[in-house]
């Protein structure tokens, strides 16, 4: 291209045209590669991410699962002792020969 002050010549346009579009495509190149290796990182993050709030989610069912189950436990003991205590109760109405013993 004329570098004095003169005008530029269709060539010159020409050359100019072919080298933008030859650094375009490199820049669209390496914006796609870009774009792909971000995107490989998101998805590992993503994953990443996810096998987290799975782990988190596992044990915090698995420590009320253990909650449940010793509240079961002591429903059931409870249970047990009551009608131990009903039967004592009975066996005293009886021997006291009160109306409400059967």
């Amino acid at each position: 291209m004329a570098s004095n002050g003169d005008y530029a010549t269709k060539t010159d346009l020409k050359t100019l045209r072919h080298e933008l579009k030859g650094d375009m495509a490199v820049l669209r190149n390496e914006l796609k590669d870009d774009v792909a290796s971000m995107r490989g990182e998101l998805v590992e993050a993503i994953h990443h991410t996810e096998t987290k709030l799975l782990k988190a989610f596992y044990e915090y069912a698995e420590s009320n699962r253990l909650r449940i189950v010793t509240v079961e436990t002591d429903a059931t003991n409870l249970s047990k002792r009551l009608a131990i205590v009903e039967d004592k109760l009975f066996a005293i109405e009886k021997k006291l020969d009160l109306p409400n013993a059967s």
